[in-house]
């Protein structure tokens, strides 16, 4: 469910239509009515009243009573990732890097404790989990999350793992919260971080970081290899300075991408004097 405001300019029925686009899901692509409201904590009419608002804007589409998302709720995301300037940017990279190493490869930003996939090109290799644009995975289990989590300042890393991840997943037990702050400060200070099969039995992967023009960490790249097929020395002595290299140059070309010359048109003279 949408965060609840206490400000005066909280908006109530836009939190609320968030809430039933947040229900569907790979598990939930499809769902009635009640299904919805049950889902979204809404009375029925309420329910109702939003999904057929959303039907209308295109949003959503029924069939024989069941609601499901229609495309058009890409664009809400693909907004984010094309004001950003990021995707454009970094395709031709990913694609570049993935035709060299024959492996996956994404990238990645921080969205509370967990990540969130804001680009992707992939190798058609059966994986334990499936990753698309929008998949959200709880950061310290992941290479790229890692990264993300080495780029915040003391105060923000304690900020960031105490929310709750939005993941889904089962907590990963196998490390302490003193034993990931030391990884952390060990992958700030070598610049990319490993993930062998803490996010699912067969994923491991290696990430390294994506700046923007300030030097600032704001997304992360990284390749995923199958366990079984590729060995974590293969993976860094082979893999790892292709991925260091193409995401230095990402980050070089976001930086003159967000430095480039704009000029803001003024009022028109006849507009100002109307």
């Amino acid at each position: 469910m949408a965060g609840r405001g206490s400000g005066p300019d909280f908006v109530e029925s836009l939190a609320r239509g968030l809430d039933v686009l947040a229900c569907f899901d790979a598990d939930h692509r499809s769902m009635s009515l009640t299904e919805v409201a049950t889902a979204a904590g809404l009375a029925r009419p309420t329910a109702r009243r939003l999904l057929l608002t959303l039907e209308e804007l295109g949003f959503v589409r029924s069939t024989g009573g069941a609601f499901q998302l229609t495309p058009k709720v890409l664009t809400l995301g693909m907004a984010y990732v094309g004001a950003l300037g990021l995707w454009d940017i970094a395709r031709p990279h990913l694609e570049s890097l993935v035709a060299r190493t024959g492996e996956s490869s994404s990238m990645a930003q921080l969205d509370g404790s967990d990540i969130v996939y804001v680009a992707r090109v992939s190798v058609p290799k059966i994986i334990a989990l499936r990753v698309d644009i929008g998949t959200r995975f709880p950061a310290a289990q992941t290479s790229q999350g890692k990264v993300l989590l080495a780029g915040l300042s003391a105060d923000d890393l304690a900020a960031t793992l105490a929310q709750p991840s939005r993941a889904g997943l089962p907590p990963y037990i196998g490390r302490s919260a003193e034993q990931l702050r030391d990884e952390l400060t060990e992958i700030r200070a070598r610049g990319w971080a490993l993930a062998d099969e803490e996010l699912a039995p067969g994923v491991r992967s290696v990430a390294a970081p994506v700046r923007d023009g300030t030097g600032a960490v704001r997304a992360a790249m990284n390749v995923t290899v199958h366990a079984a097929e590729t060995s974590t020395e293969q993976l860094l002595k082979e893999y790892l300075p292709l991925l260091l290299r193409t995401a230095g140059d990402v980050s070089a070309e976001w930086a003159m991408w967000q430095s480039r010359p704009h000029v803001e048109l003024g009022q028109r003279k006849d507009e100002s004097s109307a």
